[in-house]
């Protein structure tokens, strides 16, 4: 049995999770922490309420620190892990989620798509640019009629000659009107295949999705191809099918699976500490009942969220995670992650629907978190067919 004391209870880590970090995870998560508080806190809340922010220069500095296909091999690409990609997730949407967005679709969709099926000369051409952050990419699966059925998207791709041509439009396209290059999935005679489109092309269009009511601090597109030209090698050769769409989506989502606890963590500490000053009857709101059973019910959801996360990772870098056990964890995070800022905003009162506080910022963030990549019906019926063998995505 071992002897001794065990350390103090610690509000902020309960559990005691960051034994289960080793020193490089611990500087990972130090260095984003770091670069999110100074870059990102001071001026959120005005992008948010302006609805816009500095993407293209927070994009370089974002590879700068090496957060931008941070998992990947190679290209200038850090190699980290995939906890240290969590981590890094986890730190940003501390912040605010559309930043943590930027780099899931920089480096978990556009860059990840060309890495793992792209061509040595796709991958020469177009990862260290992104991974520096100089060239920003987008991922265009969604049409305006096809989110959660992609396998009925209505754009083609057709030969001519030995060109391909493109015809469609896609619709909710994170960085699409920044981007430089976007890996587009489109029907084509032999099936879903995909492109690499450089966005100046010839017929190539992205329009900024504006009025939106959450991730305001995010580039949101629609994208229009209207004929547009490409020569034969702007195929992606290992994509083929739409399987190759979805694992892409499928490592995205891993990232969604930390980022989310992100936010709930900045909304459970902002309710912890305003709880603690907050006086009302003579006393903090923190000494009585019903905000503690709050505080204790946030803790316990989030941590174990975290517990989850570390599991997910821990077997992603074993090479062991299946895409089932992704959407176990989109489906639990996120959902209580947005339960969980949605409580905050009850213990802050009036205050929490101010941009003073970041907890209704965080729950309209995590209403669209709740839905892309997946929503959560589509990953409970993900989760029926694994259990029962039985499909019911059509009833």
């Amino acid at each position: 049995m071992p002897t001794g004391s065990p350390p103090p209870f610690d509000p902020a880590d309960p559990l005691g999770l960051d034994d289960l970090l080793s020193p490089e995870d611990l500087a990972v998560r130090r260095t984003t922490r770091r670069w999110a508080t100074d870059r990102v806190r001071p001026h959120i809340a005005r992008w948010y309420e302006d609805g816009r922010a500095p993407v293209t220069e927070l994009a370089r500095e974002l590879g700068e620190l090496g957060a931008l296909g941070m998992s990947l091999e190679g290209y200038g690409c850090a190699g980290a892990s995939a906890v240290q990609y969590g981590l890094t997730c986890l730190e940003l949407e501390a912040a605010d989620s559309g930043i943590r967005s930027l780099v899931s679709v920089q480096g978990s969709l556009a860059m990840y798509a060309i890495h793992r099926y792209g061509s040595p000369g796709q991958r020469e051409r177009w990862l260290p640019p992104m991974a520096r952050g100089e060239t920003i990419g987008c991922f265009a699966l969604t049409e305006p009629d096809h989110g959660s059925d992609p396998a009925a998207m209505r754009t083609r791709a057709e030969r001519d000659g030995g060109d391909w041509v493109l015809t469609g439009r896609k619709m909710w396209i994170t960085n699409g009107s920044v981007a430089g290059v976007a890996v587009v999935w489109a029907r084509t005679e032999d099936g879903v295949r995909g492109f690499v489109v450089p966005t100046d092309r010839p017929g190539f269009t992205a329009r900024e999705i504006r009025h939106k009511w959450s991730l305001r601090a995010s580039v949101t597109s629609e994208l229009v191809l209207d004929g547009v030209r490409l020569p034969a090698d702007a195929v992606l050769p290992g994509a083929r099918g739409l399987g190759a769409a979805l694992g892409a989506l499928g490592h995205a989502r891993f990232g969604i699976v930390w980022g989310a606890l992100g936010a709930a963590r900045d909304c459970f500490e902002t309710a912890l500490t305003y709880a603690g000053e907050r006086e009302q009857f003579g006393r903090p709101i923190a000494g009585f009942q019903l905000t503690q059973a709050k505080l204790a019910d946030m803790a316990l959801e989030l941590h174990k969220g975290l517990l989850l996360a570390h599991h997910l990772g821990r077997r992603l870098d074993a090479g062991r995670l299946r895409p089932e056990q992704v959407s176990f964890g989109k489906l639990n995070n996120v959902r209580e992650a947005l339960e969980i800022c949605r409580t905050a905003r009850t213990i802050l009162g009036a205050n929490g629907i101010s941009l003073e506080y970041p907890v209704l910022r965080h729950c309209g963030n995590l209403e669209s978190v709740l839905t892309y990549e997946g929503t959560s019906e589509m990953h409970q019926l993900v989760l029926g067919k694994a259990l029962t063998g039985l499909e019911a995505f059509r009833g």
